[in-house]
């Protein structure tokens, strides 16, 4: 294992709304199996920020067992997380100023702060915003063990549509942006508005 995942840490929750959402899509001992081949033997209790690693041997079993269904529980888990960071970690005052002003004002402060925040969820990635609405994900200094699979990118984009969606506007999408020579690693993103 690299030295990049040696001292990578992520939020609990990326693995545990993950686990919630397999086991309302998959049941019980489906679940229990993709935690057993990811080397998982216990879930984290949620006070703690956790080993990236677990994370990624999550998505990757999830992916081998369910190569369809792992994209529909990425996206439900990615929502799930969303709804915990507003509860819990983004101050209730700011969350109703993100809310009452306009989104031209309130995507560029919601963007500084997942910025300064980014290695909350994004580990031993690399994220860089490009402006309010675009951002990329870079996992090529990671020293992954293993390629990530789509589905954990996928992940990604459903935390942020359901952020900006809840702070920003209702009508917000994140979607990965697919070009020709993409990098395996790297993802680009946008958010955009059906209006």
């Amino acid at each position: 294992m690299g030295g990049a995942h040696a001292a990578a840490l992520i939020g609990p929750n990326a693995v545990l709304q993950t686990v919630a959402a397999m086991e309302e899509h998959l049941g019980r001992a489906e679940t229990l199996a993709i935690l057993a081949d990811a080397q998982i033997d216990r879930l984290p209790s949620g006070e703690s920020m956790i080993p990236e690693l677990h994370a990624l041997r999550l998505h990757r079993w999830l992916a081998l067992h369910d190569p369809h269904g792992s994209f529909t529980i990425a996206d439900e888990a990615g929502s799930r997380t969303a709804d915990y960071i507003i509860a819990n970690r983004i101050p209730k005052a700011a969350a109703w100023l993100l809310r009452h002003l306009p989104a031209s004002l309130a995507a560029p402060l919601l963007m500084a702060a997942i910025r300064k925040h980014a290695w909350t969820f994004i580990g031993a990635g690399a994220f860089a915003p490009h402006g309010a609405w675009r951002f990329s994900i870079d996992r090529t200094c990671a020293d992954d063990p293993v390629q990530p699979p789509d589905s954990l990118f996928h992940w990604y984009a459903a935390v942020f549509t359901r952020l900006y969606r809840c702070l920003i506007a209702k009508d917000c999408t994140c979607l990965v942006q697919i070009t020709a020579r993409s990098d395996p690693l790297v993802r680009h993103y946008r958010i955009e508005r059906d209006g």
